[in-house]
């Protein structure tokens, strides 16, 4: 049974935090592995390794960005809304971008510099087995052009890694990014 005990006020409006009570303890096997992925992970796509990254990547992956809302009053934990996105993405989706920007992408020419940190990760068993909650924090700085100063973003990211032979792939993920009012030009890269 689904516990929402760490959820918001209306389960359909904002889910944050994980929803399992079923917690994989900090230091173990399971939640080291999953945390070495995450880092892995990041160092793929700041260096650009877009292979790398879509081999990391189950094909019936979800991979969405819903747009965040300022709200106040009786509906001020309703702040994410589900029905617009950033992202909308699946695994073919994915594919298309990926190839797009090791090939030629008007947005990403020439490429951004970017800095990944994920911190604050909590993990989860899910009811399936294998399958785990990863609940994380991620902090992007990305440099552009000749630009003094950076552009930054903060997110909160739900996944669900799936365990496939001896490796974690990511199987769902949504980003609930803090910033009602984007501050990056645009989102041409993957958070």
């Amino acid at each position: 049974m689904v516990n929402y005990a760490t959820a918001a006020v209306e389960k359909a409006g904002v889910m944050r935090g994980l929803v399992s009570t079923n917690r994989v303890p900090l230091g173990s096997e399971i939640y080291n592995r999953l945390l070495e992925t995450l880092y892995d992970e990041a160092a793929a796509l700041d260096e650009r390794r877009f292979d790398d990254w879509v081999a990391m990547l189950e094909e019936d992956l979800l991979y969405t960005a819903p747009v965040r809302l300022t709200r106040n009053g009786p509906n001020k934990d309703r702040d994410v809304m589900r029905t617009m996105m950033h992202f909308d993405d699946n695994y073919s989706s994915i594919l298309m971008r990926t190839g797009r920007l090791s090939k030629s992408a008007w947005a990403e020419d020439p490429p951004s510099r970017t800095r990944r940190f994920v911190t604050n990760t909590r993990v989860a068993e899910c009811e399936t087995a294998g399958e785990y909650e990863v609940s994380s924090y991620l902090y992007v700085e990305r440099s552009r052009f000749d630009v003094a100063h950076n552009e930054t973003l903060s997110a909160e990211r739900r996944d669900i890694w799936r365990l496939v032979g001896d490796a974690y792939k990511l199987a769902r993920r949504e980003i609930i990014v803090d910033q009602s009012t984007l501050g990056m030009s645009n989102l041409a890269i993957f958070l």
